[in-house]
């Protein structure tokens, strides 16, 4: 098949990853931070355990405390799932430390702990949740918890910077770009999405089920690079995945 001249700039700018090197990726579901629901909280201990018992990859997010300490939190704000309000990266990592999630899910974890807790039993995906261009003390930090960790792990982030600090500066560590097309329609959005691609040169894509088909994940898919898809939860978005990505991110272990 004749490629166009913008897939043969993606497969020199953001090559596909070597042949092995994110295979894991294929090799089960990830449950959308932890397999959570009920009574056990997203992010948790025990919505990390649920997964590994049950055989599941798990996607987790870390965010930066105000000194640049990776804590498993989602939200930039405290308010929905812990008793406090305000924004995390208000606080000291210390001061986090004694912050509890709701109910009985304990403290909130810092990255170390996290994985920890996880041991190398079973896959990881880490999101980076990094709002602008200063990535430099939360991507620091995560690495800084992945030396010696010898288990499957890849970072991934809506960001592109993240993924380009990865590129640069720790390329043993896989790492994949997360992408939406739902605020970016049209030329404007395909252009942003293709300049965050040659930027972050992932080594996968992590793309919004709502997406899917879609044109542009599609070419990065027969250019090589394997596209997960997220937050699938029901059969129709299983049916969908199965035909236009390489593995799921889901909520509803049914």
């Amino acid at each position: 098949m004749r490629l166009s001249p913008f897939a043969r700039l993606d497969r020199v700018i953001a090559p596909a990853p070597a042949p092995g090197r994110a295979a894991f990726l294929f090799d089960r579901p990830f449950a959308h931070r932890g397999l959570h629901g009920g009574s056990v909280v997203e992010n948790s201990r025990s919505a990390f355990q649920a997964a590994i018992h049950q055989g599941f990859g798990i996607e987790c997010d870390v965010q930066a405390s105000r000194d640049g300490e990776a804590f498993v939190f989602h939200d930039y704000d405290l308010d929905r799932l812990t008793p406090m309000t305000g924004p995390l990266d208000g606080r000291d990592a210390a001061q986090l430390d004694s912050i509890r999630l709701h109910g009985d899910a304990g403290a909130m974890l810092r990255l170390p702990d996290m994985l920890g807790l996880v041991a190398e039993r079973t896959p990881l995906l880490i999101e980076v949740k990094a709002r602008d261009r200063q990535v430099v003390p939360l991507c620091l930090s995560v690495r800084r918890a992945l030396e010696g960790y010898r288990g499957p792990v890849a970072v991934m982030s809506f960001n592109p910077e993240v993924s380009r600090w990865f590129a640069d500066h720790a390329p043993r560590i896989l790492r994949g770009l997360v992408v939406t097309e739902q605020d970016r329609p049209g030329l404007r959005g395909e252009v942003r999405r293709r300049l965050a691609l040659w930027r972050s040169k992932p080594d996968f894509l992590a793309y919004d089920i709502r997406d899917l088909p879609s044109r542009f994940a599609a070419a990065q898919r027969r250019g090589g690079l394997p596209v997960l898809t997220w937050t699938v939860r029901d059969a129709a978005q299983r049916e969908t995945a199965a035909i236009h990505a390489d593995q799921i991110i889901f909520e509803n272990p049914a």
